[in-house]
This record gives C-alpha cells, structure tokens and sequence, in this order.
C-alpha cells in the first residue's frame, strides 16, 4: 500500500480508473462551520491519493475536474456528508455517486451497525482502527497516522461495492438502491440549504 499526499491538487494526468473512491476529513461534522481539510482517493489498486487544503484556497481544478465528471462513478461511504461538504467548498456536484453505507441499510437488515469498520470486518475481512478519526485535521502537517488512517477509509470501498452488489442483486433491491445513489447530490444539497433535519416527505 503506498499513500501519495498531494498539497492543494491532484497531480495533472493522474487516472483513477472509472470507479474511484472518494471520502474527506474536516474539522468537524457542520459543513458550514467545519472546514474542509482533506480528499482522499483510491482507485481500488491499493493506493491512495490524498489532497490536503490548507483552509486558505480550495482551488484544485483537477479534482474538482474527476468530481463533476458524469463518466466516472464516485464512490462513498455516508456519501451524504461527503457530497455536502464537498460543494460548500469545491463548488462541484458529485455525480453520479455509491454510497455503501446506504447499500449496506438495504441489505444487511440483520444488524444496525452499518458504520465504514464493521462493514469492512464482514465483507472483507479486514480490522481497520478508527482511532485518528476524531484527530486535529487542520494542522500543517499530517501524522503518519493520519495519513495511514485516511487512506484505509477509500482503500476497501471497491470490495465492498461488490459484495454489496451481489447482495443488492440476490435481494431485489438493486434498482431502489440506484434511485436512493441517484438522489444523494440532491440530498446533500437540501443539507447545505437548511433542511438537514426535516423530512420534507413527511406530513
């Protein structure tokens, strides 16, 4: 596993393959308060790019490029919070997207631990520690496990997806869970617009 750390932007040229996946680190979990601090990304090889902002610019046209790019799929894990974030401070729609947190609610309704840990325990066998999560993401320079705790957030997302999908398919449930993928962005922008605690389809 090799982790590149890239300051401000992908570097030009990079491909990621036409699956990538994608999460961020913040100060916090207010997209309107807490600053955008990390990306990281993998495209399921092994390794991870990670882009670190110093809260200053988030001009980075590369990867607000692979973002917004409709032939590349973006996937996530509680994409939710990951989509939202990402338009406050990139600008950029992410689309079209996978979530596997939402995947895994559709499926694995034999549990209510649908978090990124015990997700990659069951489906791919792996313990990852969680344990940098709530670390200060805003300083200057990342620890090393920092970065080796980033990187384990998109490094088994691609595993995931498949085993995901094959349980979508054996359920019946693989179109619905494409409509819940399909209206993320939007999701994430009602957050952003003030509606993060409403159910705008309630009553």
């Amino acid at each position: 596993m090799t982790n590149y750390l890239h300051h401000g932007d992908l570097p030009d040229g990079l491909d990621l393959g036409k699956i990538v996946a994608i999460d961020s680190e913040t100060m916090g979990l207010n997209p309107h308060r807490d600053r955008l601090c990390v990306v990281q990304l993998s495209g399921g090889d092994g390794d991870a790019h990670l882009v670190k902002f110093d809260g200053q610019t988030y001009d980075a046209p590369n990867l607000k490029k692979l973002l917004a790019d409709q032939t590349v799929l973006k996937l996530f894990h509680f994409g939710r919070f990951d989509i939202a974030v990402m338009d406050a401070y990139l600008g950029v729609t992410c689309a079209p997207v996978y979530c596997t947190k939402i995947a895994s609610k559709l499926v694995r309704t034999y549990t209510d631990r649908h978090g990124l840990k015990d997700l990659v325990r069951e489906l791919v066998g792996i313990e990852i520690s969680k344990q940098q999560q709530s670390s200060d993401w805003g300083s200057a320079e990342l620890t090393a496990e920092q970065i080796a705790y980033a990187a384990s957030d998109v490094l088994y997302l691609h595993q995931m997806k498949e085993e995901l999908d094959r349980r979508l398919a054996r359920e019946g449930r693989t179109e619905m869970a494409q409509a819940c993928f399909d209206f993320l962005p939007v999701r994430a922008k009602l957050d952003l617009s003030g509606w993060e605690e409403a159910d705008i389809f309630a009553h």
